[in-house]
């Protein structure tokens, strides 16, 4: 403190206490010995001792530091002032060393517990990452999985501190960690989690301080197997206040159980007899029915929900709340003085309506029910006396009954819920979560206020120890040489409360047993036996209040219901009526005791079982490595955005962190890094960091030259003592004060030249620009005299010119009017004489025109006249002529269009048939002698219809050509009349014998398509009779090999002769393991007895087709099974399977097995998952393979299949003969599109094979997506922050290696990025696929270098945001290179990081808007994300500052207005670990011709049975 004392000066910047803010910072203004002046930064001037001052750092940072033991100064102004700052900015986890402090924000923030937080925090290091509960929870995790040693994690703090979210958020980790694989059921980590709503429900309650405290102890033990798995768990809870049950206080609420039964569904009510809770005694003893935000029904069936979960059953279920309803209809039954004396009974209807319910409920006699509330039994050696309780009483024993049904149902839960989980008796580690009431100290102070200070006591030295421990592990760390520190030792506290004898418990425990003790005889006892005890205190106003002086502070303690709350009996009328009810569930809370042990009361010390249990707790604490929560709530009014330092500071004092911070002053508080201190203070002695010396060097000699005493360097910090930081910090102030002043002197120095010398210049200017003004005035008299002269000789001029110019003017205008005037009289005649001339001519025209037009339209309209008339007597005659003449030209062209019809239709049928005979004559040159009787038939059906077209020919020559005869005059037309009437005999004659004719051609079609049809099923028959011929060649061949084989078959007959002989084709059955299985083939009529006991005699033969198809099979997987390469940019493999399955006809085969041998051949290849080069073979042939399956394959029934049924026959000869040429033009078009791809109907396997190839293509995909984000992952970590190197001006140390380090980590990323490419490249994987996983591959650098930005704010600076652009800038270089074949959209996908960056490498950020962050620098970051960018970002290159507060305070209105919403509050980006694309993409991105030059297998073409690849 001296050395503090020593440093303060003039100006220096220090912390004040404060009444109201606890501490407040300011400015010396003067110091006068002890005591010093300060200048308050609200205005206020105090004075102050000066040990009742402490330094500020004046470098800190606005935004605090995320560990404490980083502060300049540890001391309470600094911690205090650190977590405000923290808190202000949504900060509200904090690090003291190991040691986490949460501050409860009062609002939900669930983007810091979900999935990708815990995925962040999973196997990060301690301290890299912000502060988070899940950070203490991994190194718990860790540690117990690496060293086998038990963890303990423990959540303290007052109430509404936050102690069981803090305590659910780590049990969700763990069991995050520790859970096993997604399963239906009920795991043990689901249990565990679903424990907490259960014991909530039952064990918490509405206080003054929280809406859900906990008003019992919890210690929850999670037990993991070997591999780090949850395989068991156990509940342990602590004091539970059972006194809520029957009395609250104002603004406070029993448990939630009563409230959530109140709130079930109308039928519960209903048949539990509820209503609303202000309608029961224990519920309206305080006007707090609702919590805000908090739906009761919705609870309600979270917590049945939960129940689940855990095991209970629903009989269970029902009778645990029908219990919690009878305690409520109990608590309604009110007494009132009996007949007798000192008796009692219901009071009213009312009463006794609620003592039935609770009789119905507790399934129990009602009677009896209200015996035991109302009368005690006595037992002596003689006799039962029977005693009468007064109406007080009565009440007393009412509530003694529920608050003993309600402890007794509590403890059956933890019970059931340790059952159901179970405990792993084999399990060697565990991981403890406490969450332990906090230190508490009311008003009003009773017994469980007492307990719950004696266990914050115990824990306190526990806590200490451990403090005291990680002080002493850290300087043997670091190997400095150190001496005992001294802590204080609260054992004289534990001692006075529970050692035996003669401790506080001990004396309660006595006092209880005796029958006479009151409150007022154990305070008596106390005041007598710790009279001169300074823990203990005797209030001067009080009789039987005493003060315990605990760690926290004093606290007075009212002994008036001690000893009742201490007694821990049921009454034995109690335990008698409870015990024998009809429903099992209430009788197994009261087993029948023992005969020895049923009295009429058992009496058992809750202070002496609740002391077992701690020490129990305390022994598996100290088997365990502790690890620490300290919870603090900001504010009493339970509100957000508000720090209350004073309440804040006294949380800190009790939940021991000012403990933990004393004990680190008392020996080095201040440690820095080795860099930090260089950094810090080198500029004490800079001529010591001139050399190339290293930084332990460096250190010492910089120490040694300020003379500093005490303190200590390790292997990688500084140890200072207590005050050395301050006194250093003076030294610097001292040196940047003098380099202030001479920087001062400097200035001014320039500034006065500069003033003289500008001062000179302007003078000169001046005189300059005088002599010039006097000059230039000269000059302007004699311009201006000149001036003058010119401009009379001017004027004189153009006055002159003037009166010349308008004499001769006026002279010319006189002239020109004269001579105009005679002009325009001559022409003004003339043109009246040609007007004249022009009226003559034309008048004389019209007359002439008129006589004219007259004349000729008389001659025209009598001319008219005549003709009409004579034209039509003509007409007349005509038209008579016509009619007859028209009905015979109609005739003749019918007849005409018949006979060409008929010509043209024999004509192509003569055609067809010589094309057919043509074809049938080639194909029937080459059949079997076997098969010339059907030729014969074949030849006899084409004479047969060559003679039938002759005669049709014929036929149709018969009919006359009838010629046109021109209409001359009315004796023609006679003639025309009778040759018309012949022509209609002779066409009614014609039309008879056409008809005949059709009739004989129809019945010649129909033999000729039946014999047709006979010539068609005879081809189909050569063609399989050819197949079965080859078929049977190669059973022969392969039966060859078979030395008893070819004997029978050598005895039976010739294999010419039985390929000779066999006429009749085998019909092919089911496909089998992608071939044919053929039938056994019919024994022919015309096949010799050799034959026939060849075919009879030796089953082998029916089973080698099976083995020949086996074998094909064998080879084509053997084939595939190698790197078969590419061709034509296209897989051979992929193509060589299809082509096989597809001649097979396995796609369309209802079982086959080949399709099986080939997802085993898939699977099999891909097993090694690190080569990326086998990998990305398999996806270009699977891919392929899916594209030629998803064009071929069509399911059966799909709209897309064509379905062949057969037209309808057409009744017209024109009609059969077009759908004759139809059918073969379909025909040849078929052929010509099956060249590489061809639908088929697909079945079943060929379906299922598609879809598990569809799913190895994405497993493909996604395995070698993975292999490089692993490969990433490792870098992108040393990407996100720059080396950090000591400045240049201090160590001289090269550069190099720092600058290659710097480029080496985005360099290798770029390498695994050409190296990735260039398989792909290799192995030509479709382009579509490339591009999204190049897309998720940098979208996953996207994610992981923003969200390690946000949780790190070493990343947020100046330097560091410089790095990762170069490296950004690398990476756009490359997808530059990559072109948008295989980048695509890669380059967009890490914006987040791109937009956060170039936000960081901005100058003076304090002059830029919130809109134009939002709009035009950042516009896709949210509100949260740019709030935490601006918090967190330090100019460590510049020292420039964030933006303004203004934007600050924006940001945060913004984000309270957003708190509600999960998806807005979220900060970090979620990794997309989806498959990016569909069949379809594939599909559209590869085209069929790419396939058509593609080779098959060469190895394969030299296979006979594989022939057909090379068609």
């Amino acid at each position: 403190m001296q050395a503090a004392q020593a440093s303060i000066a003039v100006g220096s910047q220090v912390w004040v206490e404060d009444p109201d803010e606890a501490w407040i910072d300011g400015e010396v203004l003067k110091v006068n010995g002890d005591t010093i002046t300060v200048k308050c930064s609200n205005e206020k001037t105090v004075t102050a001792k000066a040990s009742h001052v402490h330094a500020k750092d004046p470098e800190e940072s606005p935004c605090g530091v995320d560990d404490m033991t980083k502060l300049a100064y540890l001391h309470e102004p600094g911690v205090l002032q650190n977590l405000k700052s923290r808190y202000d900015m949504n900060e509200i986890y904090t690090y003291t060393g190991s040691i986490l402090i949460a501050v409860n924000p009062f609002r939900r923030l669930p983007h810091l517990y979900d999935i990708q937080m815990m995925e962040q925090y999973k196997g990060a290091d301690f301290g890299e990452l912000s502060p988070h509960p899940f950070a203490v929870a991994d190194v718990a995790y860790r540690l117990m999985l690496n060293e086998g040693i038990s963890q303990s994690i423990l959540v303290s703090g007052e109430s509404g501190a936050g102690k069981t979210e803090s305590t659910k958020m780590i049990m969700r980790y763990l069991a995050y960690m520790g859970g096993k694989a997604a399963t239906e059921g009920r795991t043990v980590e689901k249990q565990v989690l679903q424990s907490n709503p259960v014991l909530e429900a039952f064990g918490n309650a509405k206080t003054v301080r929280n809406n859900n405290s906990s008003r019992f102890g919890k210690f929850v033990e999670i037990q993991f197997d070997q591999k780090g798995r949850i395989s068991g768990a156990a509940v342990r809870t602590y004091l539970l206040e059972r006194s809520r049950v029957c009395q609250i206080s104002e603004s406070e609420r029993n448990y939630h159980c009563f409230y959530m039964i109140c709130a079930g569904s109308p039928e519960e009510r209903e048949k539990y007899k509820l209503g609303d809770p202000s309608t029961f005694h224990y519920l309206n003893q305080s006007n707090c029915y609702k919590i805000d935000g908090l739906d009761e029904s919705k609870e309600y069936l979270e917590t049945r929900k939960a129940m689940d979960i855990i095991g209970i059953s629903s009989e269970e279920q029902e009778a645990i709340f029908r219990i919690v309803a009878a305690i409520l209809h109990l608590g309604n039954v009110e007494f009132a003085e009996g007949d007798d004396v000192d008796s009692s009974k219901p009071k009213n209807e009312k009463s006794m309506f609620h003592l039935r319910t609770a009789a119905e409920l507790f399934m129990c006699d009602e009677k009896a029910l209200e015996d035991s509330l109302c009368k005690r039994i006595i037992v002596t050696r003689d006799e039962n006396i029977v005693k009468t309780l007064d109406a007080e009483a009565a009440k007393g024993s009412r509530d003694a009954l529920a608050k003993t049904v309600y402890s007794r149902l509590f403890d059956w839960l933890v019970t059931k819920i340790n059952n159901s989980i179970g405990q792993d008796p084999t399990s060697k580690c565990l991981i403890g979560v406490l969450d332990i009431y906090g230190f508490e100290s009311f008003k009003t102070n009773s017994f469980e206020q007492f307990c719950i200070n004696l266990t914050n006591e115990k824990l306190q030295q526990h806590f200490n120890q451990h403090v005291f421990k990680m002080e002493q592990e850290e300087y043997t760390k670091e190997e400095i040489d150190w001496s005992y520190i001294e802590f204080v030792d609260n054992q004289d506290i534990l001692d006075l409360i529970d050692k035996k004898p003669g401790g506080i418990i001990a004396l309660l425990d006595e006092a209880c047993m005796l029958p006479r003790s009151t409150h007022e005889t154990f305070a008596q006892k106390l005041y007598q036996t710790f009279k001169n005890h300074k823990r203990f205190v005797k209030p001067k106003l009080s009789r039987s209040d005493f003060t315990i002086c605990h760690y926290a502070g004093d606290v007075t303690y009212q002994t008036e219901l001690f000893l009742d709350k201490n007694k821990d009996y049921v009454i034995a009328e109690h335990q008698a009526l409870l015990g024998a009810s009809g429903c099992s569930f209430v009788s197994g809370l009261f087993p029948l005791l023992s005969d020895d042990s049923s009295k009429s009361s058992k009496f058992s010390s809750i202070g002496s079982r609740f002391k077992q249990q701690l020490q129990s707790l305390l022994e598996t604490l100290s088997s365990t490595e502790p690890h620490y929560i300290r919870c603090v709530k900001p504010n009493s009014l339970l509100k957000p955005a508000i720090f209350e330092n004073q309440n804040v500071l006294q949380q800190l004092r009790c939940g021991g962190v000012m403990e933990a911070i004393r004990i680190s002053c008392a020996g080095y508080p201040t440690r820095r890094t080795f860099l930090e201190f260089i950094d810090r203070f080198g500029i004490l002695a800079p001529d010591v960091l001139t050399g190339s010396s290293d930084e332990i060097t460096a250190v010492r000699r910089l120490l040694e030259k300020v003379d500093l005493q005490g303190y200590q360097v390790g292997k990688t910090k500084v140890f200072l003592r207590s005050g050395q930081m301050a006194e250093l910090d003076a030294r610097r102030n001292e040196v940047l004060g003098r380099s202030a002043n001479l920087i001062q002197r400097k200035v001014r120095s320039f500034l006065a030249k500069k003033s003289f010398i500008a001062l000179r210049r302007s003078a000169v200017q001046i005189q300059t620009v005088c002599r010039g003004e006097l000059a230039r005035r000269v000059y302007q008299g004699l311009r201006r005299e000149a001036a003058s002269l010119k401009i009379q000789t001017r004027y004189r001029m153009h006055n002159a010119r003037k009166a010349y110019t308008e004499l001769s003017a006026s002279a010319l205008t006189i002239q020109s009017s004269l001579r105009g005037m005679a002009a325009r009289k001559e022409i003004h005649f003339r043109r009246q004489t040609r007007a004249a001339i022009i009226i003559q001519t034309r008048c004389r025209q019209f007359l002439a025109r008129l006589d004219y037009s007259r004349t000729r339209k008389a001659a025209i309209t009598t001319q008219c006249f005549w003709r009409g008339k004579v034209a039509r007597k003509e007409l007349r005659k005509l038209k008579l002529a016509a009619r007859e003449t028209g009905a015979l030209q109609a005739a003749k062209n019918k007849l005409e269009k018949q006979v060409e019809e008929l010509t043209w239709r024999l004509q192509l049928e003569k055609r067809m048939r010589a094309d057919l005979e043509e074809s049938k004559s080639q194909e029937n040159a080459k059949l079997q002698a076997a098969l010339q009787e059907v030729q014969q038939q074949y030849k006899e059906t084409k004479d047969t219809l060559v003679k039938e077209r002759e005669a049709a020919k014929k036929v149709a020559e018969i009919a006359p050509v009838i010629k046109e005869v021109p209409v001359i005059d009315t004796e023609l037309m006679n003639k025309l009349r009778d040759e018309n009437d012949k022509l209609k005999t002779l066409v009614s004659s014609l039309e008879k014998k056409i008809d005949d004719t059709e009739k004989k051609y129809d019945e010649t079609n129909k033999i000729s398509e039946e014999r047709l049809k006979k010539a068609m099923d005879a081809e189909s028959k050569i063609d399989d009779l050819n197949m079965a011929m080859l078929r049977l060649q190669e059973k022969i061949s392969n039966m060859e090999t078979d030395e008893k084989v070819q004997r029978q078959a050598l005895l039976s007959t010739p294999v010419r002769s039985m390929s000779e002989h066999l006429s009749i084709p085998i019909v092919p059955k089911n496909l089998e393991n992608g071939y044919h299985e053929a039938e056994e083939p019919k024994e022919p009529q015309s096949a010799p007895p050799a034959l026939k006991d060849y075919g009879n005699g030796d089953p082998k033969l029916k089973k080698s087709s099976a083995e020949k198809q086996q074998e094909n099979v064998d080879a084509l997987i053997d084939c595939v099974a190698k790197n078969l390469g590419y061709c034509e940019g296209k897989p051979v493999a992929a193509f060589t399977i299809y082509k096989c399955l597809l001649h097979w006809k396995s796609f369309e085969a209802e079982k086959t097995s080949v399709f099986d041998r080939l997802i085993q051949l898939i699977g099999s290849a891909i097993e090694n998952e690190e080569d990326n080069d086998n990998l990305a073979y398999w996806l270009s042939n699977t891919s392929s393979l899916l594209f030629l399956l998803q064009r071929s394959l069509k399911a059966a029934g799909a709209p897309g299949t064509v379905s062949r049924k057969k037209p309808p026959q057409p009744t017209s000869l024109f009609g059969r003969m077009a759908q004759g040429l139809r059918s073969a033009s379909f025909a040849n078009m078929h052929v010509e599109a099956t060249d590489v791809v061809r639908q088929v109907e697909a079945k079943y396997p060929a379906l299922l094979f598609k879809q598990q190839l569809t799913a190895y293509v994405e497993k493909i995909y996604g395995i070698i997506r993975d292999n490089i984000k692993k490969e990433l992952s490792s870098l992108i970590s040393l990407c996100i922050q720059a080396p950090r190197t000591m400045k240049a001006s201090m160590l001289r140390i090269s550069g190099r290696s720092s600058g290659q380090t710097q480029s080496n980590h985005w360099q290798k990323i770029i390498e695994n990025l050409d190296i990735l490419l260039k398989i792909l490249q290799d192995n030509h994987v479709p382009p579509v696929l490339a591009q999204k996983i190049f897309t998720q591959i940098f979208s996953y650098i996207n994610v992981q270098l923003f969200n390690s930005l946000l949780l790190r704010r070493e990343c947020c600076s100046f330097s560091n945001g410089e790095y990762v652009k170069a490296g950004l800038a690398e990476l756009e270089l490359w997808c530059a290179k990559a072109t948008s074949e295989y980048a695509a959209s890669s380059w967009d996908e890490i914006r987040h990081i791109r937009q956060a960056v170039g936000f960081l490498v901005i100058f003076q950020k304090f002059r830029i808007s919130y809109d134009e962050i939002v709009h035009d620098l950042c516009p896709i970051l949210s509100v949260q994300q740019l709030y935490r960018i601006c918090t967190q970002y330090w100019d460590d290159k510049y020292n420039t500052q964030s933006v303004s507060s203004d934007v600050l305070s924006n940001m945060r209105v913004l984000m309270t207005e957003d708190s509600n919403n999960a998806e807005s509050s979220s900060f970090l980006l979620d990794d997309n670990s989806s498959i990016p694309f569909s069949v379809e993409d594939i599909t559209n991105a590869i085209q069929e011709k790419d396939f058509s030059d593609v080779k098959p297998a060469e190895e394969l073409l030299e296979n006979p049975a594989f022939q057909f690849l090379q068609d």
